[in-house]
């Protein structure tokens, strides 16, 4: 019978030092665009947890949603055009 305790140091092996690489922070640059865009329409929704929407809440939460999709849109679109297909 194999111990789980054997393979502690492999699970739990201690992480590169130095931080995320330079692809790493190209990606969370290149999608910081629609986490805005999500965190907008959390800034929208959460106030509507204990009251009813009005007019004006009901705006907002679309155009943040208009603006999530417009950008899930363009990073699809990038991720498509990049040679050798979706990354």
């Amino acid at each position: 019978m194999q111990t789980i305790v054997a393979l502690q140091a492999v699970v739990t092996a201690t992480p590169p030092f130095g931080g995320p690489s330079d692809a790493e922070l190209d990606a969370i640059e290149a999608e910081m665009p629609l986490i805005l865009a999500e965190v907008e329409l959390l800034d929208a929704q959460i106030p509507l947890l204990d009251r009813p929407a009005t007019a004006l809440d009901e705006r907002r939460i679309r155009r943040a949603r208009h603006r999530v999709l417009a950008a899930r849109r363009v990073l699809t679109n990038r991720a498509t055009a990049l040679p050798g297909g979706a990354a």
